[in-house]
C-alpha cells in the first residue's frame, strides 16, 4: 500500500521535520499500515491500533533514541517500529529472522529495554535516568504503561523508590480502559497543557516557599489545590510518590500530546502523565470487540475475523477450560485463580458459570500464587491458572508460601515448552527445572489432551502442591474421555516395547523415556528403530520401579522432553539411576541452554533436533552400535 508521508519517514529524525500540521495525516496513514500489516501476518492489533498517535508525539518531540523510551509489556509497540526504520520489514513480524513481537535490544538502538513480560518499565526507565545522572549525562527516560500492568506490584515498587531520585523520569499512564467525552476531553487538554507549563511549575514553586512559612496557610492552600483538581483529573495518587501528575488527556488528539509533551520534556524531574486510548482505535471492528482482535492471526481487514472452514481441534487450554468447569460442578471447594489472562488460560466459561468462584488478581503473579495459599489454608481447593513462564515470576511465594506449607494448590500452567511467534520471553522453556528441586511439588507433563484432563483431575486430588503443564494449541486429537476418571499419581505406562516384546530383561536395544507431547514423534521414530516407548507422565515423582525396568532390558536410554535440558526431567532420571547404582548411558534430548526465537513451532523444534527427523539423528549418533544389531528389514525401514 502507498502512504504518501509514511513512505519519507526512515527514522525520528525524518519525523521531526515534519510541520507539525501533517502529523494528524500521518497518524492515519501509520494506523492503516498497521492494520494492512498485521491482517497479512497476524500479530497484536487492537492495543497497536490505540498507539498510534502517542508513537508519534513521542518520536517527534523526543530526542530518540538519545532519549529513552521503554515500552511495558511491549506488545503496542508496532508504530514505535515502523517509524524507527523497520517499516519495510514489516511482512517479516513475528517469523522466524524476521520481526519480534517485542522490542529488543538486538533488533534496534531504539528499543532500549527488552519487555513482554508486564510492569517492568518504570524500573529500567529509573535506572537509566539514574545512569545518565551518574555518568554526567543529560538525558531524558520514559516509561510507557498501560493501566492493566500498573496493577502489578513491581510498578509501584519502582514509583516509590522514583519519589526519593533526582533525577528526569516520565512516566505515561497508557489508560485504554475509560473513554472521554469531546467536552471533557478539551477541557482536560487545556489542563494539562496549563499544569505543564513553566509558568504553573514555577508558581507552584514560588507559592510553596512563600506559604511555607505560614504552614496553616500552606496546608488551606495545599488541600484547595487537590480539591480543584480531583474535580477534573483522578486522585493524587501519584503526586504521594513525588511525580507532577498532569492529565488525562486524549491519547489520540495529536495537537494536545505534542504541546503538552513538549512542556514536559522543559520541566524535567519526575513526571507522570495520564493518556487516554482506546484498544482498536480507528477499526471500527476492534473498537467493538478488543479481546478478539487482540492477537488475531492473518485475516481480512475489509471483512474482519472469520470462523474458520473446518472446526480446529481442541486446544490444550481447551480442554483445561472445560475441566475447570466439570471438576467446579462436582466439588464445591474448587476456586480458579488467573492473574489477568482470563482468556489466555481459559476460563471465560468458567467466569460464567461460575462467577462467585472466579478470581482475577490483575497483573499480579506473585499476590496469585499467595493469594491461593490463603484460600487453601481455609479449605478451598485453589486452581490457578498461569502460563509457564509467567509462573517465574511468583516463585518466592511458590516456594515460601504454597510449598514449604504443604497446600494443595493446582497449578495449571498453560504455554509449557516452545510457544513460537511470541518468542523466548514467552516460551515455557524452564518450569520442570525450576519446580522439581522445590519440596512438596509434584510435576505432570501429560503427552494427549485426554492425558491433560486425566492428570488435572489426579492434581486435583493430591494434598499438595501439584504443577500439570500443557503447551499452547492443539496436541494429537485425542478422544476426550468424559467424566473425572483420574490416572495412578506418579506412575508412567509404556506405549511401545520393542521387539521380543516379552523377553524385557535380555538387556538389547533403546528405549525412549517421554515426558509431554513429544512422546508422539517419539512413536514415530520407534516404528523405524524398533525402540521401547515409555509415556512417563511425571517428572516428579518419576515411576522408578518403570524406569528400573526398562533399564534392566536396554542397553541405552533416551529421554526426551520439551523443556530445558539442563535441571529437567532427563537430568532427573539419570540422578535416579545414580542413586540405584545403574551404570546405563543415557542421552538427554530437550531444549538446549540457549534462547530460543520467535518463528513457527514446528521450525523451532526441528532448530532444537526435537522433531521426529532429529530425534532419530541423535538417536542413531550416540547408539548407532545398539541400532545396526537390530533384524535388517527394520534397517531398511529405518534408512527408509
Amino acid at each position: 500500500m502507498t502512504s504518501s508521508l509514511l513512505d519519507t519517514i526512515n527514522d525520528p529524525a525524518d519525523l521531526r521535520r515534519l510541520p507539525r500540521a501533517q502529523l494528524k495525516a500521518l497518524a492515519g496513514e501509520l494506523r492503516a499500515f498497521v492494520l494492512d500489516s498485521v491482517s497479512r501476518t497476524g500479530g497484536h492489533l487492537s492495543s497497536n491500533l490505540g498507539t498510534v498517535e502517542l508513537s508519534i508525539a513521542l518520536h517527534y518531540v523526543f530526542a530518540t533514541p538519545d532519549d529513552r523510551i521503554v515500552w511495558d509489556v511491549g506488545h503496542q509497540t508496532y508504530p514505535h517500529k515502523i517509524l524507527t526504520g523497520r517499516r519495510e520489514r514489516m511482512p517479516t513480524l513475528r517469523q522466524f529472522g524476521g520481526l519480534a513481537g517485542f522490542p529488543q535490544r538486538s533488533e534496534s538502538a531504539y528499543d532500549t529495554f527488552g519487555t513482554a513480560h508486564s510492569s517492568t518499565s518504570i524500573s529500567a526507565a529509573l535506572g537509566m535516568a539514574m545512569a545518565s545522572k551518574h555518568k554526567g549525562e543529560k538525558r531524558q527516560c520514559i516509561a510507557v504503561i498501560g493501566d492493566s500492568a500498573l496493577t502489578g506490584g513491581m510498578a509501584f515498587e519502582a514509583l516509590n523508590n522514583a519519589g526519593v531520585s533526582d533525577c528526569n523520569l516520565l512516566v505515561i499512564l497508557n489508560d485504554n480502559d475509560m473513554s472521554i467525552s469531546p467536552a471533557v476531553g478539551a477541557l482536560n487538554r487545556y489542563l494539562a497543557q496549563l499544569m505543564t507549563g513553566r509558568f504553573y511549575a514555577a508558581a507552584k514553586s514560588v507559592g510553596k516557599n512563600v506559604l511555607s512559612i505560614a504552614p496553616p496557610l500552606f496546608e488551606l492552600a495545599k488541600r484547595f489545590e487537590e480539591h480543584a483538581k480531583g474535580m477534573v483529573v483522578p486522585a493524587t495518587l501519584f503526586e504521594k510518590f513525588g511525580f507532577n501528575y498532569s492529565g488525562p488527556i486524549d491519547g489520540h488528539d495529536i495537537e494536545s500530546l505534542v504541546p503538552t509533551l513538549e512542556n514536559i520534556r522543559q520541566l524535567g524531574g519526575l513526571q507522570f502523565l495520564h493518556v487516554v486510548t482506546r484498544k482498536g482505535q480507528g477499526y471500527k471492528l476492534a473498537e467493538a470487540d478488543p479481546v478478539a482482535y487482540h492477537g488475531p492471526g492473518k485475516f481480512d481487514p475489509a471483512v474482519g475475523l472469520t470462523a474458520p472452514a473446518t472446526p480446529p481441534k481442541t486446544t490444550f487450554t481447551q480442554v483445561f477450560g472445560q475441566w475447570l468447569c466439570d471438576m467446579a460442578q462436582h466439588d464445591a471447594r474448587l476456586v480458579g485463580i488467573t492473574p489477568a489472562m482470563r482468556e489466555g488460560s481459559g476460563l471465560v466459561e468458567f467466569e460464567k458459570h461460575f462467577p462467585d468462584r472466579y478470581y482475577d488478581v490483575g497483573i499480579a503473579e506473585q499476590h496469585a500464587v499467595t493469594f491461593a495459599a490463603g484460600m487453601a489454608c481455609e479449605g478451598l481447593k485453589p486452581v490457578v491458572a498461569i502460563y509457564s513462564t509467567f509462573l517465574q515470576r511468583g516463585y518466592d511465594q511458590l516456594i515460601h508460601d504454597v510449598a514449604l506449607q504443604k497446600l494443595p494448590v493446582v497449578f495449571a500452567l498453560d504455554r509449557a515448552g516452545l510457544v513460537g511467534a511470541d518468542g523466548p520471553t514467552h516460551a515455557g522453556a524452564y518450569d520442570i527445572a525450576y519446580l522439581r528441586c522445590v519440596p512438596n511439588v509434584s510435576i505432570a507433563c501429560p503427552s494427549d489432551e485426554n492425558e491433560c484432563r486425566r492428570l488435572l483431575t489426579t492434581a486435583f486430588e493430591q494434598d499438595h502442591p501439584v504443577a500439570v503443564r500443557y503447551p499452547r494449541g492443539a496436541g494429537v486429537g485425542a478422544a476426550i474421555e468424559p467424566g473425572l476418571q483420574s490416572l495412578p499419581f506418579g506412575k508412567g505406562e509404556v506405549r511401545r516395547w520393542r521387539a521380543g516384546g516379552a523377553e524385557r530383561t535380555d538387556c538389547k536395544g533403546v528405549a525412549v523415556l517421554a515426558f509431554g507431547t513429544l512422546l508422539h514423534p517419539a512413536l514415530a521414530v520407534a516404528q523405524r528403530l524398533d525402540l521401547t516407548v515409555a509415556d512417563m507422565r511425571w517428572a516428579k515423582p518419576l515411576d522408578l520401579a518403570l524406569l528400573l525396568e526398562i533399564a534392566a532390558g536396554h542397553e541405552g536410554l533416551v529421554t526426551l522432553e520439551e523443556g530445558c535440558i539442563m535441571g529437567g526431567a532427563g537430568g532427573a532420571v539419570a540422578e535416579a539411576l545414580q542413586a540405584a547404582g545403574v551404570l546405563k548411558p543415557v542421552l538427554q534430548l530437550g531444549l538446549r541452554d540457549e534462547f530460543a526465537p520467535h518463528g513457527d513451532p514446528a521450525r523451532l523444534l526441528s532448530l532444537q533436533g526435537l522433531d521426529a527427523a532429529g530425534i532419530e539423528a541423535s538417536i542413531l549418533a550416540r547408539f548407532g552400535g545398539i541400532v545396526d544389531r537390530m533384524p535388517p528389514a527394520l534397517k531398511v525401514v529405518g534408512q527408509g
